[in-house]
């Protein structure tokens, strides 16, 4: 009967055990914009995500009936540079390639909330380490950035790698394939919404797919990306262009296309 009693008392303690550790977790877990708040912008500590090998490239998705192609691989008529003149960027094959120097490129269209499918590659060989290693970016509305960056078997701050939502969030894995490889990001983007005052009702979020693997799931943006700032929100139009940056590397991209979303 003691025995009973005390392997009895043993699974009681157990559980009560188990209970006040699940607590303690849950109340230690903080939500990404809390975990935020503990980083400074590009801080070299901040931990990096997990490796996860995805799996080899496939040929280019092809849009759904109700895309928006904005880059067939055919020309760059859908896109204009910073100052409205033609883009000049080279395309070749069924790809575009920055051409280092000529400044960003934008949609001549504007788009609010979407679903953007797009493909890049980085430059192999490759060349430089860190941020200066296959760097672009892909802008919606010309403001929120998704980075771009051969983060394979690459260092550099957790909130500036491929799939970083630039100075803000770290993508939830490194999920990266070679230089010179294609990749996909599959952006679910939602729009900020102002009122008639200019005043922020609805921050963006955002969530990433890369090479089909989750890796930014429903964030909250403080407001536009920025190098070494966070800046605030401040009103602007309900559509506006989509951007790919020029960061003096021969980045590539294909097949991009988009679905509008109300």
């Amino acid at each position: 009967m003691n025995k009973i009693i005390r392997n009895l008392a043993l699974v009681i303690c157990f559980f009560i055990f188990s209970s006040l550790f699940s607590t303690f977790a849950l109340a230690q877990q903080k939500t990404p914009k809390e975990s935020l708040s503990q980083w400074a912008i590009h801080d070299p500590n901040r931990p990096l995500p997990p490796v996860v090998t995805p799996g080899p490239p496939l040929p280019p998705v092809p849009p759904p009936s109700d895309a928006i192609v904005i880059f067939d691989g055919k020309n760059l008529l859908n896109w204009v540079d910073s100052k409205g003149q033609p883009a000049r960027w080279k395309v070749e094959g069924d790809y575009m390639e920055v051409v280092p120097g000529t400044g960003n490129i934008q949609t001549k269209m504007g788009f609010g909330s979407c679903q953007l499918h797009i493909e890049w590659a980085t430059p192999y060989p490759p060349k430089g380490s860190g941020q200066d290693r296959g760097n672009s970016g892909v802008f919606l509305m010309g403001l929120y950035e998704v980075q771009v960056l051969d983060s394979y078997e690459n260092k550099t701050y957790a909130d500036g790698m491929a799939g970083a939502i630039y100075g803000q969030y770290p993508p939830l894995v490194n999920a990266c394939r070679r230089p010179g490889e294609w990749q996909t990001y599959d952006i679910i983007f939602h729009a900020p919404k102002f009122d008639s005052q200019g005043k922020l009702l609805e921050p963006a979020r955002m969530t990433v797919l890369q090479n089909g693997i989750l890796i930014q799931d429903n964030v909250e943006l403080t407001g536009p990306t920025a190098h070494k700032a966070r800046p605030p929100y401040k009103a602007h139009a309900e559509k506006l262009p989509l951007m790919l940056q020029d960061h003096n590397h021969p980045v590539r991209f294909r097949n991009i296309w988009l679905r509008e979303l109300e």
